[in-house]
């Protein structure tokens, strides 16, 4: 058997939302971190609480690019499907490349099945006009149910194991080593043995399946990593990387972590994560709302520690109260918003950045608020990190905004060694200001002294009326209410943030691509792909918004085409207009809940340098 090279790879795991593709990717992405390769993943759920089985709405999708070098995106198209039913070979085959081996299991194309995936006839891959030398079929079901014959499951668990076997065909066309997903199902089903054995044992069948077929379809490809960094990895979450740097910031800090949160798609695994981490220092309380989330959270802040609540767009409206109360009494919290399709309910478990103004406007009042954008689910632990800082060291609520694809998304993580992170230094009311301190009294900085209750002499009280600059009293009068706007403006414009970094042909590039947050592997692919046609292109790309780095103006304003691309309808390309005199980009829009695809932008910036 020859086993071929291959710089990247891209696989597409699909079935009913119970068939356990994100599992199965999930592990197909660990295996992949763990021998050194680049991977970024994209989850991609159905919007129904549970579809019938075999429809095409409950069909439930995850995709994995695996690289030798870096990998920005989780690609547009597939090498690999893996079509569990009739209904995800249907809705998934869009998202193969045209020579793409496609795996289904055969004993889930009967009669019935295709009726409801539509299927017009029994000939299905010649309606959708697939040729057959490309598809591995085998009868998976039923293969896996004479695999698990003596081992006393129920008929419903044994269904369960089918996507095991497809990780183990799947391992065998990649050269995967398939221990290393042994041992994750070991550790995952550490109190159930008897699951993890069954499991192991199908993806073993699955493996020898392919060996001993030795399908004609798909060669068996290996991916080498390259340029590989020493140190320890794993594959993970843009969720479980965020609340990791939450955890980092408290402990930099030397304070308790508290989260108060109402459960909401896609941000609910925070939620989950802190909760396991009590040991830590870490507090978790599941309210019965989000603005109870949010105010839980401003108690806990003011009472010394640092406080976050979890939520996405439905949730920052409600929040919105409790979020300025923590504005009017300066306390720091950070508000962290997983953004998804709107308006209303919307597209619950699809991805978009329509949130923006509404994290820098969507408040009464003179409102500032520090907003912060994380651009990949490693990139999380880092801004989860920052927004934390920012908000103890500045005394001030911090929006942090991620979206579905970067929270849901994976990629390999070093651990970070903590002893190269900051201190977080909260400004702490000095000693020697007791007897003289008033609620208001603020540093060279125009931050607002911390008080943390239970220290004699600094007892005091803070409220959503406005306060008397120089008492603390409540206060009405006209010029007071101006100049505690104006400070707590300032103090916002005063933050440090580090400046924009501009890629690629910084210095004589023709077109400047402008994004923020997660769209930065796509538009990063992009300008690659642009640079490598011989095009002059360079990207610069916001994770700091509100305040915006001090060399914005001077980066906008220097190249003779600049195009803003975002997933809404020009949210940061008219804050930016707002920001920066004489600044009018053209705008790359699009708002489909799902990622760009590489190959569109790569289209729509030629024509912008072309014209």
């Amino acid at each position: 058997m020859e086993i071929k090279e291959k710089e990247s790879v891209v696989v597409r795991f699909s079935g009913d939302s119970g068939d356990g593709m994100q599992l199965a990717g999930n592990i197909f992405s660990t295996v992949s971190a763990t021998v050194g390769n680049s991977i970024s993943t994209f989850p991609d759920y159905p919007a129904d609480i549970r579809a019938p089985q075999g429809s095409l709405t409950g069909v439930s999708g995850f995709q994995v690019h695996i690289g030798a070098e870096q990998v920005y995106t989780p690609g547009d198209l597939c090498d690999v499907l893996v079509a569990m039913n009739a209904a995800a070979l249907k809705t998934q085959y869009r998202y193969a490349k045209p020579d793409a081996a496609i795996i289904i299991d055969t004993d889930s194309f009967g009669p019935k099945d295709l009726e409801k995936a539509q299927f017009q006839t029994e000939d299905y891959l010649g309606e959708m006009g697939i040729d057959p030398d490309r598809v591995i079929a085998c009868p998976l079901s039923s293969m896996v149910k004479d695999c698990l014959a003596d081992s006393g499951m129920d008929a419903k668990s044994i269904s369960k194991c089918r996507n095991m076997f497809a990780l183990g065909l799947v391992c065998w066309l990649f050269d995967r080593d398939i221990n290393i997903a042994f041992n994750f199902l070991k550790e995952k089903f550490a109190k159930k043995p008897e699951i993890a054995e069954a499991n192991i044992k199908v993806i073993q069948a699955g493996y020898d399946y392919g060996h001993n077929t030795h399908s004609s379809v798909a060669n068996v490809y290996r991916i080498e990593t390259k340029n590989k960094v020493p140190g320890r990895y794993m594959d993970i979450t843009g969720n479980k990387a965020t609340a990791y740097g939450f955890i980092a910031a408290a402990e930099k800090a030397g304070l308790k972590l508290y989260l108060g949160s109402y459960p909401i798609t896609p941000a609910t695994d925070v939620l989950h994560e802190l909760s396991k981490h009590k040991s830590l220092g870490v507090i978790t309380v599941q309210c019965e709302d989000e603005i109870a989330g949010c105010a839980s959270a401003v108690g806990a802040s003011f009472a010394g520690a640092l406080a976050v609540t979890s939520t996405s767009g439905p949730g920052i409206c409600l929040k919105s109260e409790a979020m300025n109360l923590a504005v009017i009494m300066e306390l720091p919290l950070v508000v962290l918003d997983v953004q998804r399709g709107g308006p209303a309910t919307g597209l619950p478990t699809k991805s978009e950045q329509t949130d923006l103004l509404q994290a820098l406007f969507g408040r009464n009042g003179e409102s500032p608020m520090p907003v912060v954008a994380a651009a990949s689910p490693t990139d999380c632990f880092e801004m989860a990190f920052a927004a934390s800082k920012m908000a103890l060291e500045h005394m001030t609520p911090v929006i942090l905004m991620t979206d579905a694809f970067v929270a849901n998304g994976s990629a390999a993580f070093k651990l970070p060694d903590l002893k190269s992170y900051p201190t977080i230094q909260p400004p702490y009311v000095p000693e020697e200001l007791k007897g003289s301190w008033t609620p208001y009294m603020r540093n060279e900085e125009g931050v607002r002294y911390w008080a943390v209750p239970g220290r004699e002499g600094f007892e005091h009280i803070l409220g959503g009326l406005e306060k008397d600059d120089k008492t603390g009293a409540i206060s009405t009068n006209p010029e007071n209410h101006d100049l505690m706007t104006r400070k707590r403006q300032a103090k916002i414009d005063a933050i440090p943030v580090p400046d924009l970094e501009v890629l690629g042909d910084k210095e004589d590039a023709e077109l400047l691509i402008v994004g923020f947050g997660g769209t930065y592997g796509h538009l990063h692919a992009a300008m690659d792909e642009l640079r490598a046609k011989g095009k002059k292109v360079a990207l610069a790309h916001f994770r700091y918004i509100n305040p915006l780095p001090k060399n914005t103006s001077e980066v906008l304003l220097k190249y003779p085409k600049v195009v803003v691309a975002e997933q809404n309808m020009g949210q940061l390309a008219g804050w930016l207009r707002m920001k920066v005199d004489g600044f009018v980009p053209m705008k790359f829009n699009q708002v489909k809940g799902q990622p760009f695809v590489v190959n569109e932008l790569v289209e729509a910036f030629t024509q912008i340098i072309n014209k």
